[in-house]
């Protein structure tokens, strides 16, 4: 077909308001040009910036995105899945962290079409796309021992792998200056604000004696400061606070929040960029990425020197 011809028939086609079928096109391509997207709380800022990154990259190379969720306690084999597999995606992007404990999905993924996770997957087998959580703990307590502090608690999040990977930093770097880790010191705060609000407060009133505080996420972070605020502490003169993610909000509370940023964004892209390579290549197997987290200094800790 001439170059001519074939403007000629965009012309018309786009004259008449012609639209492809591309259910009837992926019968003949043996493809859909869509992924599936599997989320949890899609009101987590993280999660957002994941999508985001994600959905743009999928756009970029001419794919389009299906997004379905999953209730906090269920499982993605009951209806996300399925939906998915009834729609012909071409291949499944996973960023809930329910997965890791998702024994019913993780039998059925195998044998669906490529996929990829955020998070690790019951069993193994997945191919994951990942920032460092033990590094993100390590750097967020390395700094407020590097400003003098030695009494430092954290609030975690719930219980998981994320959480124990971030404590485990949190532990290393106290190990690494010679500071005993005291239990007393920890308490959970389930990712949530006011749930470290009561932790930190918690903390406060059973050890006087903290100078810092780490968080286990930005959101906790907030919850932190308001309880040192009610408790009229200054920050970071009578404590210190670090949290960790670098949501947007951590540049404008008060003080801005020192933290440790971690690329969501940066890995919806590179998820999704493997998950089309799977999908391109059977060759391309199931690995792992790992993406580094950077330190972000601001006033709560004392801010640069």
């Amino acid at each position: 077909m001439s170059v001519l011809t074939r403007a000629r028939i965009l012309r018309a086609a786009s004259d008449l308001g012609y639209v492809p079928n591309l259910q009837a096109r992926s019968l003949v391509m043996k493809s859909t040009r869509a992924v599936g997207l599997i989320a949890s709380d899609f009101s987590d800022p993280n999660l957002s910036r994941f999508i985001v990154g994600a959905e743009r990259e999928a756009r970029r190379l001419g794919y389009a995105v299906v997004i379905t969720g999953i209730e906090p306690e269920g499982s993605a084999a009951e209806y996300a899945l399925p939906a998915m597999m009834e729609r012909r995606v071409d291949g499944i992007l996973l960023a809930a962290p329910q997965m890791e404990e998702d024994l019913a999905a993780a039998k059925v993924l195998p044998a669906t079409v490529p996929v990829v996770s955020l998070h690790e997957v019951a069993g193994g087998g997945v191919a994951t796309v990942d920032s460092d959580h033990e590094l993100t703990g390590v750097l967020a307590t390395r700094h407020l021992i590097d400003r003098g502090h030695r009494v430092i608690a954290t609030v975690t999040g719930a219980p998981g792998r994320v959480t124990e990977s971030r404590l485990r930093g949190y532990r290393m770097a106290l190990a690494d200056a010679g500071v005993a880790f005291d239990a007393e010191l920890v308490e959970e705060g389930r990712w949530q604000i006011d749930g470290a609000l009561t932790a930190a407060t918690r903390l406060l009133e059973r050890r006087p004696d903290i100078t810092a505080i780490f968080a286990q996420s930005d959101v906790m972070a907030i919850g932190v400061l308001n309880a040192l605020a009610r408790l009229g502490k200054r920050v970071p003169d009578d404590c210190a606070v670090g949290g960790c993610d670098d949501i947007d909000l951590a540049a404008y509370t008060t003080p801005p929040l020192t933290t440790v940023h971690v690329p969501y964004f940066e890995l919806g892209k590179e998820a999704m960029r493997l998950l089309l390579n799977m999908i391109g290549d059977s060759a391309v197997g199931p690995r792992k990425v790992v993406l580094p987290v950077q330190l972000v200094i601001r006033a709560t800790t004392g801010g640069a020197r």
